[in-house]
């Protein structure tokens, strides 16, 4: 095992490279808590690198995708950008029309997070003090996320948060996948899983409208593997309202013994096999990408050209009585790990 270190744009941001055994090699930043790269050996004596990403440090701080980037307090979308914690109302920044995306217009991935290089196991560890009122949000939390290297070919995410007031954490991270490799182009002919019966539809401004829906006989069915594009242009609202997939699966195990999803490229023979310990994940095919973010590679950001397995508790939460609660009590932590193994079949 062994770690790189190189500057990143500013005297601030660096980008840490984890290199296992097996010459897996994973690439973060402390600009978000962010993954930027992670090249796996391929079928072909080679390696690919199957996460999207920005080339430059602007990229990462003026783009819009949230490329590899650590989301919160709040993932995901909350409606009118508030919410009712006791008897008050906190008030979040709307930048989402009358709705509140990810943390608002000062999110975490532009952030400068602290850095520690942990000797054992192969692992980097992002610290983040978010002050009482940051965001709108109740409560001074210290926020960490630890992504570890394994030599059994797996990449661990763990996050832990806590507060000396109630408030709301749902912590995830919002990596594009590509199996393909990341100039691969669109991710529709690679094939995925999810062990998930049920989803959570959305309106027309992408909020859960409460509904927990079964995926039998939808275009939402991944109970059996299936190509990601084949039902992405499909003829339903609410493939029509997102352009693709921007939803909500409600897992049926929350196991880190058992998987909720496996996505495999016929094109590299690279196979992802991922294990959470939360209720939902939120598959978003990058409906938004478009050619003028700034990529890594020399192929053009287009729509459909990655896919991300979000972990998470359910959006929209606090307005939803039946979903999993994501308040935290002050003293109690937020602790969640998500596995992403690989292989080559």
């Amino acid at each position: 095992m062994s770690v790189a270190i190189r500057s990143f744009g500013t005297s601030s941001a660096n980008i840490y490279k984890l290199i296992s055994e097996n010459g897996y090699e994973l690439s973060t930043t402390n600009l978000g808590a962010a993954i930027t790269s992670l090249l796996v050996p391929d079928g072909k004596g080679g390696k690919t690198d199957i996460v999207l990403g920005y080339a430059t440090y602007n990229g990462y701080i003026n783009g819009t995708a949230y490329m590899g980037a650590t989301i919160g307090r709040i993932a995901n979308r909350i409606t009118d950008g508030e919410f009712q914690l006791g008897d008050k109302t906190y008030r979040l920044d709307k930048n989402e029309g009358r709705n509140t995306l990810h943390g608002g217009a000062d999110s975490y991935h532009t952030r400068i997070w602290d850095a520690n290089i942990n000797d054992e196991p192969n692992s980097i560890t992002f610290s983040l003090n978010s002050h009482h009122g940051d965001q709108g949000m109740p409560g001074n939390a210290h926020i960490t996320v630890t992504y570890t290297l394994t030599d059994s070919n797996a990449v661990i995410i763990s996050y832990m948060a806590s507060s000396d007031r109630d408030t709301l954490f749902n912590l995830t991270n919002h990596t594009y996948f590509n199996l393909d490799g990341y100039s691969g182009g669109k991710i529709g002919n690679q094939y995925l899983w999810l062990n998930a019966d049920r989803f959570t539809p959305v309106n027309e401004e992408l909020i859960p409208t409460g509904e927990i829906r079964s995926v039998s006989g939808t275009p939402f069915d991944f109970t059996d593997p299936k190509p990601i594009g084949r039902d992405i242009t499909a003829k339903d609202p609410q493939i029509s309202i997102c352009h693709g997939y921007d939803h909500n699966f409600i897992l049926n195990k929350r196991d880190h013994g058992e998987p909720f999803a496996k996505a495999i490229s016929a094109k590299t023979r690279i196979s992802m096999t991922a294990y959470t310990d939360l209720p939902g994940v939120q598959l978003y095919t990058g409906n938004r990408l478009n050619p003028d973010m700034e990529p890594k590679g020399r192929n053009k950001i287009t729509r459909h050209s990655g896919f991300c397995l979000e972990t998470q508790f359910f959006p929209d939460a606090p307005h939803h009585e039946h979903f999993p609660s994501i308040l935290f009590r002050a003293g109690r932590n937020f602790e969640s790990t998500t596995i992403y193994r690989f292989t080559i079949e």
